[in-house]
């Protein structure tokens, strides 16, 4: 499929999603968050695809943050329904994946750019990489599920600290934090993300998807994450790729999984 703001591309069992708006900082407008929809349905849907990998184009921006143009002038009820919108299209959407994705972020990510590195399942950053939520310098909160994921990752304290100065922090502090899993240099960006992809691609991509839903839930108002794990844990029993890997184990060979 062709895209106006995005590339995707698929190599090795990898779909690279890279948003293409260097003008613009890579700034997620409603087209792009549309674009990343479809892209990110796509790549999920593919059995081939193992891992996904989000990036911004170039080496300035991940995201720089949403495209304020865009919502400048809107009402309170534009606003519910921009916040809505975006979070069922892009953020719970990627959050939800069957299919593990990576953030790579290289350079700034601001506002929902931030948001949508905290939506994958784990983050990779540049040195030169430099985070923040600055809504509030503009009379807003972050809307894309800031308030609740970075503070799942921060903690209270410092997200709100975050929050209220619209401070900026650099990748080391992101790694103290708990925001990223790694810091690496922007030459080694991608290929350290390639090198985390080709580690869970040697492991039953089932499982993987099991393991997602059961960590979720964690985070799920109103589920028992206890229950959650229990019942895929169950249903794991019934895959190939269960019977396979208990099969390799046994006879001291590696695993050949199918996702099945």
């Amino acid at each position: 499929m062709n895209y106006s703001n995005i590339i995707s591309d698929f190599k090795d069992g990898i779909t690279t999603i890279t948003i293409n708006r260097p003008s613009k900082l890579n700034a997620l407008n409603k087209e792009t968050i549309l674009e990343l929809h479809s892209a990110f349905k796509a790549a999920d849907s593919e059995v081939s695809t193992q891992v996904i990998i989000i990036t911004g184009s170039g080496e300035k921006a991940f995201v720089a943050g949403a495209d304020i143009s865009e919502f400048a002038h809107f009402g309170s009820e534009q606003g519910h329904s921009l916040s809505k919108t975006g979070q069922d299209l892009l953020f719970d959407f990627v959050e939800n994946l069957s299919t593990p994705v990576i953030a790579a972020i290289n350079g700034f990510a601001l506002g929902g750019g931030l948001e949508l590195a905290l939506s994958a399942h784990f983050r990779v950053a540049s040195e030169n990489a430099r985070m923040g939520l600055p809504e509030v310098s503009l009379g807003l909160i972050p809307g894309y599920g800031g308030t609740q994921r970075l503070t799942q990752l921060a903690g209270k304290g410092r997200s709100l600290e975050l929050i209220m100065t619209a401070s900026m922090i650099d990748a080391q502090k992101a790694l103290d934090y708990g925001l990223v899993n790694y810091v690496v240099t922007q030459e080694e960006l991608l290929s350290s993300c390639h090198a985390l992809a080709a580690k869970i691609k040697s492991n039953s991509s089932v499982a993987i998807s099991a393991a997602i839903k059961a960590v979720n839930a964690h985070y799920t108002d109103g589920v028992n994450g206890y229950d959650v794990e229990i019942a895929e844990f169950g249903k794991c029993f019934e895959t190939e790729d269960f019977e396979e890997g208990t099969s390799a184990f046994l006879e001291k060979r590696k695993a050949k999984f199918t996702g099945k």
